[in-house]
Parts: C-alpha cells; structure tokens; sequence
C-alpha cells in the first residue's frame, strides 16, 4: 500500500463505494410524488433519542404518522407519548393496542401496519431488532451503534445484505454524512484537493453526562433493571461512549478515508468518573487515546474525553500533501491554494428522514447500513483496544472476535457488576 497513490486509491475506493452520502441513490421501482403516499411509521424504544428522532421524521416529510411505539418500561412509554402527543399532535395516530411493552415490545410494533420502523433501544438490542424488522419486510431507520461488540455487528451486516435482496431502504443514525459543508468537503478531498491524505487528528471532549439517566436506584429496580435504566454507563448495554457517541467523529475519518483502518492501538481509563462499585456510573472510561492506522500507511490519532470541568473540543483535520481541512459539526475549512470556509445549513437530523422517506415513496435503492456497521466497528476495535492495551488488526476484530457482550438471557432480576477493564490485565478476545 506505501507504494500506491494515495490519491488515485481513495479515488478508486470512492467509485466502488455503493453509497457515499445519502443522495447518492437510484431509482428501483414506481415514482411517486413527496406527499402522495402515507407513511406509517412505528418506533422501538422511547427515550430521549427515540423521541428526537420521532419528531424528525413526522417533520421531515409531508403524510407521516406514528401508529404504533413500543419500549422496556411502561413509565417511559406513556411519558414519551404525553410528550409526542405535545409535539406532533396532528401526526400522532396510536391507538392503545398499538402500544407495547417489554422486553418482546418490539415484536407487538412490528406485528403492526406500517412501512418504517426507528430503532432506538439501548444499542444491545439493535442487531436482534434489525433482525426482526427485515424479516417483517420493514424499512428501517436504526440509531447508532448499531452494535455494541464485534458478533453483534457481524450479525448486522448479514441481516443487511438480507435487506438489500429485499430492496428495503436501511439508514443508520450518522446524519453528519447529510451535513452539507462536510460533503461539500469530503467531495474535495476524494477529488484530491488536499493531495493525498498523508495524516489526521479527531477530538471530542467534554462532561461526564452525570444528569442522564437515574439518579437514585428504587428498592424494587433488580439488577437489570437498574443497568439498563441507566444503559449508557455499561458496555454490555450502550458500549461505552467512545462507540455510544463519538462514531460520529470517527465515522467522518472513515468516510475521508473512504475506509476502515487497517489497525489500532490505544489506552484510556476512568480516573474521574469514580463512585460506589455499584453506582449509577456503572463501568465506562471517561477517556481514550487511539492511533488507527489507515491505508497508505496513514495514522489517524483520536482524543475522547467525558470529564467534567476539563477542556472542550469536537472537530476533526485531515492533513494532505497540498493542504489540509478542518471540519466540525458546524463549520470546515479547506486550506491549499485557496482558502475556503464553510458553514452548515439546514438539520442533518431531519435531512437523513427526508431522504429515506423519498426513497421509499419513490422505491429508490437506498442502505448505508453496511456504513454505519463499519463505524460501528471502528470505534469498538478502538475501545477494545484500550480496555486491554493491545495492538487490534480490522482483519481479526471483523473475521475472528470472539467477544459477545450480551447478557444470557434478558429477564429482570440478577445480572452481576461488570469489572472495570485494566490494560495489561483484561484479555482480548
């Protein structure tokens, strides 16, 4: 690879790619016009993100309503729909039968009549519901991660290709790819503006997140119960926030890349997201530092950081032999001969659910799950990395992991603490 183009590599790959960003897609079938076809849409999992992205989507489009939701916890169903109801009112259609609760809720929504489902559940539970809602011939809109270990994803990449020969539209959650100003500049880096990519830097800092979740554990919360009500602090459920969150910013590395890297190497810890063993922190880090190693013998370093009162960062730069570009969630700059910046435009949350609701009215090819899954596994080789201070090859994480987070059996009752991972001590497996 060090002896190939940089530039004519990244090109090659771009042509190859199915989908670069989502306008990108072909017709497949029947046309229609925007506002013709109803959509009926379900949801899975009503938090705080179901809910952001229920408004998005009844938002994103003309004759889209909600007829059906269902979640782990009735509480948080009926506030969730108290609120849409406050929201959406004109577009909320769900009729008590259609609301469903439990841990086989997402069944009872699929078992409903509508086109499109959003998955938005704790990400353990993703690869199983995706599962589910292709084989009940659903369009799917699924948050990320889309996993939160390596046979977690390698599960959804099968189910994706099922979903392809279906010809259902499949979006993950990565809207920055509907960003205009980062199109605008990975555009430019693919058509080698920068020259060739020859390194990079990714960074996100900022607070611990401690008023998420609950506060305090209720005497008849069992284990389960207490964990996933707050599933963001535990790896088994939320994956830990370098693949919770931050696959925003590496999923933009990979897209300039138009690749996965090749390998990482990483350490990180918890020094200040401490408490009781038992507490509502659970067992996360609150910071990580990765080397990925990309093609072209290229290195990509990467600085994740959840401490409160520490300093605040979030953008991303690609350095090229003619130039370079920074790039965050609100604003780029290319720098070579030329100096341009750019700002963002329009709600990148609301664009990714308008695509997919022309793509489905209009039988458009559309899927970026294959995408989102690589990401997905990008920021868990990063984290596994760092949980045990070893060298992680994509090869070995994608074709051999043997690591599988889920929990045996989903119940409520006993499910012991997970152990802090040491590097140096916990295996990699």
């Amino acid at each position: 690879m060090n002896n190939i183009n940089r530039r004519n590599f990244v090109k090659k790959a771009a042509a190859l790619s199915p989908i670069i960003a989502f306008p990108s897609i072909s017709f497949a079938g029947k046309n229609f016009r925007q506002n013709e076809q109803k959509i009926r849409v379900g949801i899975i999992g009503c938090g705080g993100r179901g809910l952001a992205d229920l408004i998005d989507c009844l938002n994103s489009a003309p004759n889209v309503e909600v007829v059906a939701m269902g979640d782990l916890f009735e509480d948080k169903l009926k506030t969730f729909y108290d609120k849409i109801m406050e929201k959406a009112t004109d577009k909320v259609n769900v009729p008590e039968k259609n609301k469903f609760v439990g841990f086989d809720a997402y069944k009872g929504v699929l078992a409903c009549d509508l086109e499109l489902v959003l998955l938005t559940t704790p990400p353990v539970f993703r690869p199983e519901h995706f599962r589910a809602a292709i084989e009940s011939n659903k369009h799917v809109f699924m948050e990320k991660p889309i996993a939160v270990d390596p046979m977690g994803v390698r599960a959804v990449i099968a189910t994706n290709e099922v979903a392809q020969k279906k010809g259902l539209t499949v979006v993950g959650g990565t809207q920055m790819r509907q960003a205009g100003h980062i199109q605008n500049v990975m555009n430019q880096i693919h058509n080698g503006e920068i020259g060739d990519i020859s390194g990079g830097q990714c960074c996100r800092m900022g607070g611990a997140m401690r008023t998420w979740g609950s506060a305090e554990r209720k005497p008849e919360w069992s284990d389960m119960e207490w964990q996933l009500r707050n599933w963001y602090f535990y790896t088994w459920s939320g994956g830990d926030f370098i693949t919770e969150m931050h696959i925003h910013n590496l999923d933009l590395m990979n897209w300039a890349f138009s690749s996965p890297p090749i390998s990482c190497i990483g350490f990180g810890g918890r020094q200040a997201r401490t408490g009781p063993k038992t507490g509502k922190w659970g067992h996360i880090y609150d910071h990580f530092t990765v080397e990925y190693l990309y093609p072209g013998d290229v290195r990509v370093e990467y600085i994740g950081t959840q401490i409160d009162n520490a300093a605040s960062r979030n953008d991303q730069r690609i350095v090229g032999t003619e130039g370079s570009a920074y790039l965050n969630f609100s604003k780029a700059t290319i720098i070579n001969k030329n100096k341009q910046e750019l700002r963002a435009e329009g709600n990148p949350s609301i664009t990714q659910h308008t695509v997919q609701i022309e793509a489905i009215r209009k039988g458009l090819k559309l899927n970026n799950g294959k995408q989102v899954s690589e990401s997905t596994l990008t920021t868990i080789m990063g984290r596994m990395s760092c949980y045990t201070g070893k060298t992680v090859s994509w090869d070995w994480i994608m074709n051999e992991s043997k690591t599988n987070l889920t929990p045996d059996k989903f119940e409520f009752g006993s499910l012991p603490f997970p152990e802090v991972a040491i590097p140096g001590v916990t295996p990699l497996v």
